[in-house]
């Protein structure tokens, strides 16, 4: 017992990545699903990247916010897909210690990020629906500035907390996390530590991230649909509500994933693998989708890309 005690993560070098417990012949069309869905990702937030920098008209907050939004998304699911995708051609699927740092470290930066994120797309909705004459006042550049870099603030610091306590764990000796990538609940159950105090300070940080951005976004929107609910006409309530509902499509997709992967008992780890593909590839390739077909603007600012590109060739 003394054994297991003292072997911590000091003699790990690496890790092994179980990934999806299928048989070797789906390997392939797993691979080939997971490339499709990065590629989609890359072509969607890169092309709404380039459309939002090169397109005057999109220079407003509510595209300075989508611009990071879609670099968030870009960069969160490179820090998985690749590895993911590579493991399916090798047999060890390993990965260093200072590789799962990296990963558990940059994924709860940007995924962190993106909730906050979220939270200032939704405050922005509020003040130009519900204080439309006051919202380049309130709007201001330096403010959203701020909102995007206290999003990357929040997130970086959440990112050390949860990475600096998942590796002061103490590992027993199997290696094997049975996901896709490193996560810390996988990594929690490869450990010899009493977990009593990690669950809890865990807790309590979630809490700290999700409760302020799900506040600020439901009463945001709350007051969105009393104010909606009070314009007469019917073409004036639908504008306004399509200005919102990508926003609020891309959040129920994100928070839906997590909410269904923590609430998922430890006993369902396949299940804790699908939401995680959830809101780790699959919402960043719709993302794109879902706002440049409901945005009017974005798909007038595609048109307008792509014809220029054909005029060049």
């Amino acid at each position: 017992m003394g054994d297991r005690g003292t072997s911590n993560h000091s003699g790990v070098t690496d890790f092994i990545l179980v990934g999806f417990r299928v048989g070797p012949e789906l390997h392939t069309l797993l691979f080939l699903l997971f490339l499709f869905v990065y590629a989609m990702i890359l072509l969607g937030n890169i092309g709404m990247m380039t459309i939002i920098m090169t397109d005057p008209r999109l220079n407003t907050p509510m595209y300075f916010f989508l611009g990071n939004l879609s670099f968030i998304d870009l960069f969160y699911s490179s820090v998985v897909a690749p590895k993911a995708m590579s493991n399916f051609w090798t047999e060890s699927k390993s990965i260093s210690f200072a590789g799962c740092v990296a990963q558990i470290f940059l994924f709860a930066l940007f995924i962190v990020a993106e909730g906050f994120l979220l939270a200032a797309m939704a405050y922005d909705r509020f003040i130009a629906i519900c204080n439309p004459l006051l919202y380049s006042v309130h709007m201001s550049t330096r403010l959203c500035a701020q909102l995007v870099a206290g999003s990357y603030f929040c997130g970086c610091i959440s990112s050390v907390l949860q990475t600096s306590m998942t590796f002061t764990l103490s590992f027993c000796a199997s290696r094997a996390i049975d996901h896709f990538y490193c996560d810390s609940r996988p990594l929690q159950r490869l450990s010899c530590s009493d977990l009593f105090i990690h669950k809890i300070v865990s807790f309590s940080l979630s809490s700290v991230i999700i409760l302020p951005t799900v506040i600020v976004i439901v009463v945001s929107y709350m007051y969105i649909v009393s104010t909606v609910l009070k314009i007469r006409s019917t073409e004036g309530r639908k504008k306004a509500f399509s200005t919102c509902s990508s926003h609020l499509g891309v959040v129920s997709v994100l928070y839906g994933a997590v909410f269904f992967m923590y609430l998922t008992p430890n006993r369902f780890p396949e299940l804790s693998k699908l939401a995680s593909l959830c809101y780790t590839l699959v919402t960043p390739m719709l993302n794109p989708l879902i706002y440049s077909l409901r945005n009017k603007d974005v798909k007038d600012a595609l048109s307008k890309f792509l014809d220029k590109k054909k005029s060049i060739l």
